[in-house]
């Protein structure tokens, strides 16, 4: 496999250690870190990052208790 072209979030700024970046392999997965932690690397279908980030936009996790 070649390396991920990893891509920072347009909401990270500067050299700030914590961003989140995501890239995409050849055959399409998609690939989540934390910059402050790369070895640590989520992956997912698109499909799934998609229905992910339409719930997070709409606030669907606004009410997660921890």
């Amino acid at each position: 496999m070649s390396p991920l072209q990893w891509c920072k979030s347009s909401f990270s700024t500067g050299d700030a250690a914590n961003c989140v970046e995501l890239a995409a392999d050849s055959v399409g997965t998609s690939h989540l870190r934390e910059s402050d932690d790369p070895e640590v690397v989520i992956s997912t279908t698109p499909a799934a990052l998609q229905a992910f980030l339409r719930a997070a936009k709409s606030g669907e996790f606004d009410r997660i208790e921890g």
